[in-house]
């Protein structure tokens, strides 16, 4: 009996707080609607999307809500919109003439990041044109190493124009533009011609790997060895071969004695041949063994075959020639055959030899 008024009081308790629920049900019905459960929502999708449920298509986050997806413009009813006149038009686009009609356009400071800035920068020149790297060549500038148009340059950025300034390091010429100078130590029985018709070995097979087409300056005899430069600078090659500037040579010549000693004043007084006297600059036996003599002469003149003709003249016939230095450009251990790059010194000595 007790037991079973223990669980009758336990369910008239659920029962309560059943009823109590149910109050709070209706309260709230009465008051503020009631948030429906998960399953009864609907969610509108579109124009078509009904109370009952969506019609098709996505969600409205979809289409531009907080939870992304691109938004849709908004279209203006063009039956409710006022129209515009085409004179409400005209004068707008008239209007908006006028105000922008007296403006001129604004240039931008060379400073302004992103402006084009004539000129390159010195340091970015100079690097380009072998003196290392930029950092290397902004010490040069430090240093006052570094010449433009006749100024020394003391401030860092400064900008040339590679055309048309003239840049210096230690006095010496820069070559600003894209030259290449080389040096290519000839052997005996190649033709002075970048190209031969008769297919004989040609200066032209030790440069075919060049993306530049390369010159000679000057010649040497076919059978005379030594220094010859290659280069794609007109104007220096022209001049290194001009009388005027009296670019000199100098050769070493193997003959057979014995050699009188006014040998050499009489190259340096002038030698008769048939197109004029040949002078040389200078003359001196290097070495001597038994009746074959070594000796260097030295002039600035460049007729074809003219230290065999004063010899030959004087009555000492050349066995062998070798050019042993062309202006500054000295053969010094280079290998016959073997071609190398000027550096950046001896290409500004060779400017500085023809005033450039």
């Amino acid at each position: 009996m007790r037991s079973s008024g223990s669980g009758s009081g336990r369910n008239s308790g659920r029962g309560n707080q059943r009823g109590a629920g149910n109050n709070r049900d209706e309260r709230q019905g009465q008051g503020r609607p009631r948030k429906p459960r998960p399953e009864e929502r609907r969610y509108d999708v579109g124009p078509g999307a009904t109370k009952d449920g969506p019609k098709s298509g996505r969600g409205g986050s979809a289409r531009g809500g907080a939870k992304g997806g691109p938004k849709q413009p908004q279209q203006r009813d063009a039956r409710t919109a006022p129209a515009r006149s085409r004179e409400y038009e005209a004068r707008a686009e008239e209007r908006n003439r006028e105000r922008y009609a007296g403006k001129k356009e604004v240039k931008l400071p060379k400073t302004f990041p992103g402006a084009e800035q004539e000129g390159e920068r010195l340091q970015k020149v100079l690097a380009r044109a072998g003196y290392g790297s930029r950092r290397a060549c902004e010490e040069l500038i430090e240093q006052a190493r570094v010449e433009v148009n006749g100024e020394i340059v003391l401030e860092q950025g400064k900008r040339v124009d590679p055309e048309k300034d003239e840049v210096k390091v230690d006095g010496l010429t820069v070559a600003t533009q894209s030259y290449q100078f080389f040096s290519l130590n000839k052997p005996a029985g190649v033709v002075s011609t970048m190209e031969d018709p008769e297919g004989r070995q040609c200066l032209g097979d030790y440069v075919t790997n060049r993306e530049t087409r390369l010159f000679h300056v000057g010649r040497l005899d076919t059978e005379t060895e030594g220094v010859i430069l290659l280069t794609n600078h007109g104007e220096l090659a022209h001049r290194l071969t001009h009388p005027k500037y009296g670019v000199k040579k100098t050769y070493l010549a193997a003959i057979v004695g014995p050699i009188p000693r006014d040998l050499g004043k009489r190259l340096k007084d002038g030698i008769q041949l048939e197109d004029g006297y040949a002078r040389a600059d200078h003359f001196r036996v290097v070495e001597q063994t038994g009746k074959n003599y070594l000796v260097e002469v030295t002039l600035h003149e460049g007729r074809k075959h003219i230290v065999r003709r004063m010899l030959a003249e004087a009555g000492f016939p050349v066995e062998k020639l070798v050019r042993t230095s062309f202006g500054p450009i000295t053969l010094g251990d280079q290998k016959s055959g073997w071609l190398r790059r000027l550096s950046n010194t001896e290409v500004g000595m060779l400017m500085q030899e023809v005033d450039l």
